[in-house]
C-alpha cells in the first residue's frame, strides 16, 4: 500500500526539537491494528545519468520517478519496522540498490540515491532533530559527487570555520551549528572537483547541501553545490507540506 503524504510538520524544543503528525496508511476494518507505526521519509535522487523510482516494503513512495536532483518535496510515512529499500532505473525498470534499514517509529530519516555509470548505491540517515535545539541553525551536507577521490568539504560562516573534511564519496556529515547569514560550502581534490558557492541560510532553519553532478561533465549532470530546508526549529510553528519539488532553482 502506497504511504500518504505527511500533512503537516510541528517543531518543538526541548528532547523533541522536532515533531510530526504522522498519518497512518488506511487498512481493513477487520485488520487488528488500524494504526500501524510509521515514520517519516525525506528521498533525493543524486544520481546523475537515472530518473529514479523509490519503492519501500514493496510500494513505491511517489507516483512519478525523482529526476536527477529531484527530491520528494517534503517527509512522507512509510511503515516503521525492518523494511526493503530498492531503488529503480525508472525507464529500463532494472535495480539500482537494493538494501534493508529499520526505520524507527515517529523518526525521521533521509534517503540519497548516488552514483553513475552503472554503479549505485542506496544512502540512509536517520535526521535526528531530537538532538538539535530550537534556537540554532544547522547545516549538514552529502558528498554524491561520482568520482573516486576523497574531496575536502570546507564550510565557513562570517568568516569562521564551521567544518572543514575529507569526504568520501556517499558520505552524510552531521548537522553543524552555523551562524544565521551568508555561508560558504567549497568542495575540492585539487584536481577535477573546484567547486563553491555561497548561500543565505536563516535563524532556526535545518539545511542539506547536496554537492552532487560528474567532474568535467558541462551539461545537466555538471558538478553543482544545491541545498534544502528540511524544515523550521521553533516553538510553535506549522509547516505546510508542499508537492513533490525540485531543488534546481536553489
Amino acid at each position: 500500500m502506497k504511504p500518504l503524504f505527511v500533512r503537516r510538520m510541528l517543531f518543538m524544543t526541548g528532547a523533541s526539537a522536532l515533531s510530526i503528525l504522522f498519518f497512518a496508511c488506511n487498512k481493513s476494518v477487520n485488520s487488528v491494528n488500524n494504526n500501524p507505526p510509521v515514520s517519516g521519509l525525506m528521498a533525493f535522487n543524486l544520481a546523475a545519468d537515472k530518473a529514479a523510482t523509490i519503492i519501500i516494503g514493496g510500494s513505491s513512495i511517489t507516483n512519478t520517478p525523482l529526476s536527477f536532483e529531484s527530491y520528494t518535496g517534503n517527509y512522507l510515512n512509510v511503515y516503521s519496522g525492518n523494511k526493503l529499500v530498492q531503488s529503480y532505473d525508472y525507464n529500463s525498470n532494472t535495480p539500482l540498490d537494493s538494501t534493508t534499514y529499520t526505520f524507527e517509529p515517529q523518526k525521521y530519516y533521509s534517503m540519497f540515491v548516488v552514483g553513475s555509470g552503472g554503479h549505485y548505491r542506496n544512502v540512509i540517515v536517520n535526521d535526528n532533530y531530537d538532538s538539535l535545539s530550537s534556537t540554532q541553525t544547522y547545516v549538514r551536507y552529502i558528498n554524491a559527487i561520482a568520482d573516486s577521490s576523497v574531496p575536502t568539504v570546507t564550510i565557513t560562516a562570517n568568516g569562521d570555520n564551521v567544518t572543514s573534511n575529507r569526504t568520501a564519496f556517499g558520505s552524510v556529515s552531521n548537522f553543524s551549528t552555523v551562524t544565521p547569514g551568508n555561508v560558504t560550502i567549497q568542495v575540492s581534490n585539487g584536481s577535477n572537483i573546484n567547486k563553491s558557492r555561497t548561500i543565505s541560510l536563516q535563524q532556526q532553519q535545518v539545511y542539506t547541501v547536496l554537492l552532487a553532478g560528474t567532474p568535467g561533465s558541462t551539461g545537466n549532470d555538471s558538478l553543482q553545490i544545491k541545498y534544502v530546508s528540511n524544515g523550521t526549529l521553533t516553538q510553535k510553528t506549522q509547516k505546510s507540506a508542499s508537492a513533490v519539488g525540485s531543488v534546481n532553482s536553489k
